[in-house]
């Protein structure tokens, strides 16, 4: 299953990713796992991570996302740096630059921004709160597969969830 829709612009999200990942060594990686290029900052040996960089600061290592973009809205969410940087920021990116900046304030563009920063938001949310419950329950069938044989639930309360023809 993907996780994100496909970039706007392809050939302009390649490019950024190619050049931050010229900036940084080949599969760099912070001493906690996060590799996304994006979350990572240039210039540093060993690799580091923004979360990681704060942390070792003694500061927030948490950032406000403007969901519509700064230009069309205050409203924030408050997010992790890392994934406000490898994910948030860089799908806005990947909005025509006229709907992110807005620069004479149409009403169109703000409203064409709030439901980008929707989509992007809504991805967001279920990508890191329940993705990982459906890749848990896969799982766990598997292991109850491997205990008590394919149809594991038959002759168990969980019967009455089969699903129905």
């Amino acid at each position: 299953m993907s996780k994100k829709l496909p970039p706007q612009d392809p050939r302009a999200a390649y490019r950024r990713k190619s050049i931050r990942g010229r900036v940084l060594r080949v599969n760099a990686q912070c001493k906690c796992g996060e590799s996304r290029p994006e979350a990572l900052l240039p210039d540093r040996n060993p690799p580091i991570c923004m979360t990681c960089d704060r942390r070792e600061r003694g500061i927030s290592d948490r950032d406000d996302h403007h969901i519509a973009g700064k230009a069309n809205s205050p409203v924030t969410i408050n997010v992790p740096v890392n994934d406000h940087e490898a994910e948030l920021s860089a799908t806005q990116r990947d909005w025509p630059r006229k709907t992110l900046q807005n620069p004479d304030g149409s009403p169109l563009l703000s409203a064409s921004a709030h439901i980008r920063g929707f989509v992007d938001t809504v991805i967001y949310l279920i990508t890191k709160f329940l993705l990982w419950v459906a890749e848990l329950l896969e799982l766990l069938d598997t292991m109850l597969e491997e205990k008590w044989g394919r149809k594991w639930w038959k002759g168990k309360k969980l019967e009455a969830f089969e699903p129905k023809d």
